[in-house]
This record gives C-alpha cells, sequence and structure tokens, in this order.
C-alpha cells in the first residue's frame, strides 16, 4: 500500500484483526474504524412495487429505523470505538455499511460524538432513508456516498454543502479495471471540500483449491462449493489478487496517485513546471527526479537532478532541463519521481510515479511505422489475379492470397508454400465481457455482438501493375438481426505481398455501444514473440492507460495474458504505430496510419467468455492477434456508474485502415 501512494485504508465493514492497526500507527496510514454493521440484506425483502425509488424508502424499515435493534447496534458500535479509542491511526468513525438509516443511527451517532469528540464521523447510508419523518443529521460531520458519478458530485458541490464530501467507495477494482480513476482524482484536486476517497477494494476474496491438472493454481469463489446463496465473483473485486500480486488495477492506482505531477514544459527553454500534491512534506525533502528523453523507443538520453528549491505542500515550483531533441521521430520526455530517502516499507530510489510528455520537433512521426507504411526500397513482383464464383487468387513471386466473396476478407495467406493463417481472416466486434462489463454484457449479446458475420454484397476488383485494388460492399450482423455496420472497404494488394486495407464504417445507431471493432487473425502457435511500438509494458485501454508509457517493447504472447481469476477481456495495447509477431524466419507486422490498439493471445475471445475459471482455459493452438480501431472503456460499472460518454465506444461513422505485411522483418 505504501509502495503504491496510498495514505489511508478504511477498515470495511468491521473491525479488523489489531495487528493491522498497529502497522498502521507505525508506518504511517489514516485509518476509518467501522462498526461491523452491514443489514444489506433488507434491500432484498419481497415488495408489490419492486422498483429501487421503493425499495431504497423502505430499505430501513425493518432493522436500522426499528427501535428493537437499538440495543444491538450500540453494542456494536460500542465494541468498534472502545477497541480501537486509542489508535493514533484512526481518524474518522463510521457506524456501518449500507444498512439505510433510521433511529438505530441516530442514538449510536449521538453516543459516538458525546465520547469522542476529536474524531469527525460518517455514514453513507444516512443517503437511503425512508421520509416518513424527519430523522437527524446533527451528528454526522462528513457526507459520504458510494460509486457517485462525477455528475452527482458537480451538483452536489454547487449547493455549497457544509458538509465535505467523501467517496466512501469509488472505482469499483473488479477483474480488469478500475478504469476511472484519473478522472476522479482530478476532480478530487479541484475542489477543497471534496476529500478523498476508497477504492473497493485491496484483495481478491477467494478459496485456495491448491493445483489444477494442469498445474496452475485453482482458486474457488461463489457458488463453487454448491451453495445455494451467493454473489458469484462479486467477492474478486481487488487491486491485488487473492496471493496479494498486483493487478494491473494496483499499477494504475500507483501512477494517477503520485505525489507530484508536471503542470507544464516550455520545450524552448527547458523549463518543467511541478506540482506538489503532497499535504504535509517538501518535494525537496522527499524525492528526486530522473528524466530522459526517449525517439521511436530508443532512449537519446536519461539523466538524474536533485529539486534545489522547496516546492511545498500544494504548491508549485519550477525546474530547468537541458535536453535536445531530434528533427524526426516520435519523442517523450519521461520525467519520474524517485523516493529520496529509504523508510520502514520503501527503498531508497523507489520510482514513486511518472510524467510523460510528448515532444515537437519538424516530423513527429514515428520513422519506423512511416518507413512500414511506405515500404521503402522493397522489391515487387508482378502480380496475377484468377477468380472463381466463390474466390479470388492472388498470386506473386513469394505469395498466394485466397480471398473470400462471400465474407469480404482473407481466407488464407500462403508465403512460399507455407500456409500462415489457422482460420479465416475476421471482422471482430466483441471482446470476452470484463466483470465491469457485467451490466452492458446482456445487452451486447440481445444485439448479436457475440456471434457476428461478415457478409460481402458486391466484390469488384482492378488489377494495375503492380497491385490489385478489391472493392467491396460489406457489413457486419448477427443472424436475424439488422446489420449492425455498414462498410465500404478497399483492400490493396502490392507485389511485395503487402496488404493495404481502408474501411469507412457506418453504425446503426439502434445498437448499444460496440465493445471494439477491428481484424481479427489466427495466426500459427509458432509465433511466439512480438515486439511493438506503443503503450507498455502492461495492458492499457482509452480509461485504463496511466500506468504505461509509450516505448518500443518485447514480449512474448504467453507473457501478454493477464490471468484473471475468472477470464475475460485482457491483455489490450492503445495508442500503438506498428507491431511485429514474430516466429523463426518469419514475422507478422500490422502499422497503421493511426495509432490502433491490439491483442496478441493464445486464448480465442470465445474461450474467455467461456470458462468460469482460469485455470480451465484452454490454447486455442492458435497465435491470435486482434489489430483494433477501437475499444470500449473499461470503467467500473460492476457496481459503479456507466461509463463515462468519452470513453464508450459509440461512433456513428469511423475510418480504419491497417497495412498487413507477411514474411521477413520488414
Amino acid at each position: 500500500m505504501k509502495e503504491s501512494n496510498f495514505n489511508a485504508v478504511r477498515s470495511s465493514h468491521y473491525p479488523n484483526v489489531p495487528y493491522f492497526y498497529q502497522l498502521c500507527d507505525e508506518y504511517g496510514l489514516f485509518v476509518i474504524a467501522e462498526a461491523d454493521n452491514e443489514s444489506h440484506g433488507t434491500q432484498l425483502q419481497y415488495l408489490k412495487d419492486s422498483s429501487w425509488e421503493n425499495v431504497s424508502r423502505k430499505w430501513n424499515e425493518r432493522i436500522s429505523d426499528n427501535p428493537d435493534f437499538i440495543p444491538a447496534t450500540m453494542d456494536r458500535t460500542k465494541l468498534c470505538v472502545h477497541r480501537e479509542k486509542n489508535r493514533p491511526c484512526i481518524i474518522i468513525w463510521s457506524m456501518g455499511n449500507e444498512c439505510g438509516y433510521g433511529c438505530t443511527f441516530e442514538e449510536a451517532l449521538k453516543w459516538t460524538k458525546s465520547f469522542d469528540s476529536t474524531r469527525p464521523t460518517c455514514y453513507e447510508s444516512s443517503f437511503y432513508r425512508n421520509d416518513r419523518r424527519k430523522y437527524d443529521y446533527n451528528n454526522i460531520d462528513i457526507f459520504s456516498r458510494m460509486y457517485p458519478s462525477l455528475e452527482e458530485i458537480q451538483e452536489y458541490l454547487e449547493k455549497k454543502p457544509d458538509k465535505p464530501f467523501l467517496l466512501i467507495e469509488y472505482c469499483h477494482a473488479m477483474g480488469n479495471g478500475p478504469g476511472d480513476l484519473e478522472d476522479y482524482f482530478k476532480m478530487i484536486y479541484e475542489y477543497d471540500v471534496l476529500c478523498g476517497g476508497f477504492v473497493w477494494e485491496w484483495c481478491d476474496h477467494a478459496v485456495y483449491q491448491g493445483q489444477a491438472v494442469n498445474g496452475k493454481e485453482k482458486y474457488f469463489y461463489g457458488g463453487d462449493f454448491g451453495e445455494e446463496v451467493h454473489d458469484g465473483n462479486f467477492c474478486m473485486d481487488g487491486l491485488v489478487y487473492p496471493d496479494r500480486t498486483p493487478h494491473t488495477g494496483l499499477l494504475e492506482y500507483r501512477n494517477v496517485y503520485r505525489p507530484a505531477r508536471v503542470v507544464s514544459f516550455r520545450q524552448k527553454t527547458g523549463e518543467l513546471c511541478l506540482e506538489n500534491y503532497m499535504n504535509y512534506v517538501d518535494l525537496k525533502d522527499y524525492l528526486y527526479l530522473t528524466y530522459e528523453i526517449g525517439c521511436d523507443g530508443k532512449l537519446l538520453e536519461k539523466k538524474q537532478l536533485e529539486l534545489s528549491e522547496s516546492i511545498l505542500p500544494r504548491q508549485k515550483g519550477t525546474v530547468q532541463l537541458q535536453i535536445r531533441v531530434p528533427d524526426s521521430g516520435k519523442c517523450y520526455l519521461k520525467v519520474c519521481y524517485h523516493l529520496k530517502q529509504e523508510n520502514a516499507l520503501t527503498a531508497k530510489g523507489s520510482m514513486l510515479g511518472f510524467d510523460e510528455i510528448l515532444l515537437k520537433n519538424k516530423d513527429g512521426r514515428n520513422q519506423k511505422a512511416a518507413a512500414l507504411l511506405e515500404n521503402r526500397n522493397q522489391k515487387r513482383s508482378v502480380l496475377t489475379i484468377s477468380e472463381s464464383d466463390r474466390f479470388l487468387y492472388i498470386q506473386m513471386e513469394h505469395f498466394w492470397y485466397q480471398y473470400d466473396k462471400l465474407s469480404g476478407l482473407f481466407e488464407q495467406v500462403n508465403r512460399a508454400g507455407e500456409v500462415l493463417l489457422d482460420a479465416p481472416m475476421e471482422l471482430n466486434i466483441w471482446r470476452a465481457p470484463t466483470d465491469n462489463d457485467r451490466k452492458i454484457k446482456q445487452e451486447w449479446i440481445d444485439a448479436g455482438y457475440d456471434r457476428s458475420k461478415t457478409r460481402a454484397y458486391d466484390v469488384q476488383w482492378k488489377l494495375n501493375g503492380e497491385c490489385v485494388r478489391i472493392y467491396s460492399t460489406m457489413s457486419v450482423a448477427a443472424v436475424a438481426l439488422q446489420k449492425v455496420l455498414d462498410i465500404e472497404a478497399v483492400w490493396e494488394i502490392y507485389g511485395t505481398g503487402e496488404i493495404y486495407v481502408k474501411m469507412q464504417v457506418k453504425k446503426d445507431m439502434e445498437f448499444p455501444q460496440l465493445p471494439r471493432f477491428g481484424i481479427r487473425l489466427f495466426l500459427k502457435g509458432e509465433y511466439e514473440n512480438l515486439k511493438f511500438y506503443g503503450l507498455g509494458p502492461h495492458e492499457s485501454y482509452r480509461d485504463k492507460c496511466r500506468s504505461c508509457s509509450h516505448g518500443l517493447y518485447t514480449s512474448t504472447v504467453e507473457e501478454q495474458h493477464e490471468d484473471y481469476i475468472r477470464p475475460q477481456e485482457n491483455g489490450s495495447h492503445t495508442d500503438c504505430d506498428y507491431l511485429m509477431v514474430e516466429k523463426e524466419k518469419q514475422t507478422f507486422t500490422a502499422v497503421s496510419s493511426k495509432p490502433f490498439s491490439f491483442n496478441v493471445s493464445y486464448y480465442s475471445q470465445e474461450e474467455l467468455t467461456r470458462k468460469a475459471h482460469n485455470y480451465e482455459l484452454e490454447k486455442s493452438g492458435s497465435t491470435i492477434v486482434c489489430l483494433d480501431y477501437a475499444q470500449n472503456g473499461i470503467g467500473s460499472n460492476s457496481c459503479g456508474p456507466e461509463l463515462r460518454r468519452e470513453y464508450r465506444f459509440a461512433e456513428e461513422t469511423f475510418t480504419f485502415d491497417m497495412k498487413l505485411l507477411f514474411g521477413k522483418e520488414w
């Protein structure tokens, strides 16, 4: 926690082992002490009117606003307070979690404030109450909410409230997530009345069951023991796995909550403006900087810099950098923050976070990507084309391609007599739903996204010396439903063997936001290694990418799989200029004129969708490459608000282009 820039813990939803508080006292973590009171289950009572508005009104009637439960509520509150009253780490008393509000909590709050007036109180479920009488909120010091949208927070702030706002839970970290940390961070620091929040939650809760036959660790969750009442994998919602290995969500949190941020950088003068996001320490005393210049994935220079002047808490200051920027290439300045002095839990020099700034020059293109697109100095051979009722056959010196006129896509690719694809090329709009897709998943299934097919209605072609152009009118749709997408595609095949495609895509806006759009290829399983320029080294998505930086990365297909215990979409990389997937003496390359995202995996999205546990996964036998124009964002809608509009893949029209090169490395 300390290595990941946490400064507070909520002891949800009950007192923890005493040793935990001792550690927090010793190492410096603020703690909200919460009584073990959660009559959450009374939400599920039978009501003729089962609307949420009616449920939330009647939620409190059976327990929290029932005088019969005052003694039990007082007992739990007093036990919590008396046990932790002498702990320096305790800064707030919480009455419990998700019980509704009523007389029981009015009495508990009144006693708590009279016993200990030195610490503030909060209780989130005071937000839910039955309006049959006027309730007393005088002993609640902090207004708290779970999973409010940014718009709801803004509404509260505009009312000029007399109580600070605490996000008692936010950013549901279930599975591949959360995807909205940066947005909440910015709002928290924009308004003084918004005093922070607690990510739900620290660790996945599952029961270790030893090793499966295939050697993988087995973890069980709700329903795996034959129990009738359970919440499935809804307890698997942490920033770390059950064995405390970090999720990529924890890496995202660490960098979003870095202690300092770059406010501005004047490239001409080298002046870098930093803001101190700490509340108590001078940046000069707390950290030092390293900064580096990378261009097209090559490290040009790296330097260390001590802060010569103070930057006090919540203040800004400047430092001077000496950098040289090449005239061409995609260049970034990366500024890293390192711990200056060792402390009890964190080693000296530990990286606390980083900022990345795109630098300006005459030609800001990635030069390798530009060369791949232009295919400089490549020998071209003569093309021939033949046709049957179903297929086009395109042949040149080293390549033979089979294009399916029914699907509008390539059926097979052959280089020097070697078959390169295990299955026909596909257009792909499905992804294995993440845990945070659980609410929109059914909409996607109802729309047929998981069983969509590509069809071509008209195919025309022209042979012009060294190039064949194929023009096709296509669609993507599920059987028995109307078209999701209308597509006008132009394929260009050159004598070098390269394939360039440009698609003009129009979506029927009756359909929900798309999970993704792109090309899916099934390469032979011998393609085991990859190299790419984009955001890395680990997975990234349009709203979950702050822990990644731009660079040239090498990896293996095996390493690309993020092994979530309930299988789901994973391993994507955004903002990529090119990708190379390699086997011995063979390289598949994809490059685009616009940054794209990709996945490379041994597991199909169908397998990830179908299986309930990671140890059950079976490899496809192929190396599956997804080349995406875009994917939908991640968000935290498994429990939190809907995905924000700016992260939804909801465009009505867009243009997708991609160049595919089979053979040696270009």
